[in-house]
């Protein structure tokens, strides 16, 4: 759902409108729901501590005053519940004591999770409080459900120190894959080892058996590439709310009375209790505020998402390009008709050599090009647009930083098109998943490295170029959609011979490769993968697809 549709709602609901209440509940609490249950692993107590988070977050919603941070107050919300819940049980260590599902298993079994993203989710387990905490918030970073700047905010600490933070737990995370990978193994010490083990995963445990493994060679060595963890995480959704989950937002046990002195406004009482019942995708709120999960009975299962590979930033195989849009047999009276513009896909492709010359750039007209960011529009987060009018070359400059949040990358769209748009030619002596010899930070490519984790493009989208030029008749909007992965963009207004020289600046002046020329000269030539001539709620939703 996009920020304007949200701030219109919340702001509704802010005022005692029932609908946009529900509306809220029913929007925010799975993101709610997987950030305590992984942090608490399934304790019994995960569905107080939602409670309580809801009930907090309808309770001061009124104190809001920015619209546009609900998530980052919402999670910080739930980030003290969990806190408060461990300083009054004071014996943080025994969850698993009173555990009433494991969410690790909740989250293989509802995801259908194979394989590594099986190992990630089990490896949960043999975490500390702390660090699972952490890890139900980076979780969700990764997913592309919230930002670093979130994330820090509800740890409570400053971006660069949830960067450490971060990273160590990310150690430890791959540390316990490893153990989790070593039990489903038949090494003869370690079943020994695991002789006096009672089966519960804990930091004692979780150091003997890293020590076994280190020292084993059996243990130690694996048949296959072990894939960053965030590269497993990439694109997987949310753990469903249980079927009969109940969340009473009445009053949690107030009575009107006991709610009013509590600061409850006279709005949102009315709207809590107001005799309405509103529908939503698999969940009823009933009159009273009660929120009940149901299912259908042809209800399918959560699809599980796609895997990534290890090699999901390097050259993709052919088989991961779209199918090009068949073209019906043209009738006797149409063989002459030329073909409609935006009728070709921009398939992927493979990096050419780096020796191999660009083939000539076809040179179209240009009478300038306006552009609401000026002439050098620098777009760092979700939401920054810039609006682009006129006919001539304009380029968009690529920097991926996953050493701040690596993940999936939500690409960039171009919406509202009025006229003509093509994807003339790609530069900056490099694809992103070039190598780059002695990269300093953890960088292997520019997608990343296993130091830092990885950016991780959408299954068949072209993998970008430092420089990607555009050739523009007309009126478009570029928007920035970051949810994932960390990048910018910057866009510029270009001509001709900018294009024409960058392409053809080739290893002899110190760059990786040379350009690639992708415009045909007419209206054949490739269009953006993310267009579309609506302007769609959200722009982050637009098709990937080459056809306007």
């Amino acid at each position: 759902m996009d920020s304007q549709h949200w701030r219109a709602t919340i702001t509704a609901a802010q005022s005692g409108d029932r609908q946009a209440l529900d509306e809220l509940v029913a929007g925010w609490l799975p993101l709610v729901y997987n950030i305590v249950g992984r942090a608490l692993n399934g304790h019994a107590d995960v569905d107080d501590v939602v409670q309580e988070t809801m009930l907090r977050a309808v309770d001061n919603l009124g104190s809001l005053r920015d619209p546009d941070s609900f998530r980052s107050w919402l999670v910080a919300i739930a980030m003290r519940q969990i806190r408060d819940r461990a300083r009054r049980r004071r014996t943080p260590d025994r969850l698993e004591e009173a555990a009433a599902s494991d969410f690790a298993e909740l989250t293989v079994l509802r995801l259908q999770l194979e394989g590594q993203r099986r190992e990630v989710a089990e490896a949960v387990r043999w975490l500390d409080d702390e660090d699972r905490q952490l890890l139900s918030l980076w979780w969700l970073e990764v997913a592309g459900e919230l930002t670093r700047r979130e994330l820090a905010a509800a740890v409570g600490i400053t971006r660069q120190h949830a960067a450490v933070r971060v990273q160590r737990m990310k150690e430890r995370l791959e540390t316990s894959r490893g153990i989790v990978r070593a039990l489903d193994g038949a090494c003869p010490g370690l079943r020994e080892l695991t002789g006096r083990w009672n089966g519960r995963p804990d930091s004692v445990w979780r150091k003997r058996l890293a020590r076994h493994i280190r020292g084993c060679g059996y243990c130690g060595g694996t048949h296959e590439t072990v894939v960053p963890a965030e590269r497993l995480l990439v694109g997987i959704a949310l753990v469903p709310l249980p079927v009969g989950f109940t969340l009473s937002l009445a009053f949690g046990g107030k009575t009107a009375v006991a709610a009013t002195s509590a600061g409850w406004s006279a709005k949102l009482l009315g709207a809590l209790t107001k005799p309405a019942v509103a529908m939503t995708a698999g969940a009823t709120m009933v009159a009273g505020g009660a929120y009940v999960v149901t299912q259908p009975p042809d209800a399918p299962p959560p699809r599980a998402a796609v895997t990534p590979t290890a090699t999901a930033t390097s050259e993709p195989p052919p088989s991961a390009s779209p199918a090009p849009t068949p073209t019906p047999t043209p009738s006797p009276s149409a063989t002459k008709k030329a073909a409609l513009y935006g009728t070709v896909v921009d398939a992927v492709d493979r990096a050419p050599d780096p020796d191999a010359r660009p083939a000539a750039l076809p040179r179209r007209p240009e009478s300038g090009i306006t552009s609401t960011g000026g002439p050098r529009a620098v777009m760092q987060h979700r939401g920054d647009s810039v609006t682009l009018s006129g006919q001539g070359y304009v380029l968009v400059r690529w920097q991926i930083s996953p050493h701040a949040r690596p993940g999936g990358v939500v690409m960039p769209s171009w919406t509202g098109l009025k006229g003509k748009l093509f994807h003339v030619a790609s530069g900056g002596s490099r694809r992103m998943d070039d190598p780059l010899p002695g990269a300093p930070n953890g960088y292997v490519t520019g997608m990343g490295g296993p130091d830092i984790g990885y950016a991780v493009l959408p299954p068949g989208t072209q993998q970008m170029w430092q420089n990607e030029y555009f050739y523009v008749d007309g009126t478009v909007t570029l928007t920035q959609n970051e949810r994932g992965c960390d990048y910018g963009i910057a866009v510029f207004p270009s001509s001709w011979q900018a294009v024409d020289k960058d392409v053809n600046e080739g290893p002899a002046q110190g760059a990786i490769r040379y350009g690639l020329v992708r415009d045909t000269g007419t209206d054949s030539a490739p269009v953006p993968q993310y267009v579309t001539r609506s302007t769609p709620a959200d722009p982050a939703t637009v098709p990937q697809r080459s056809r306007v």
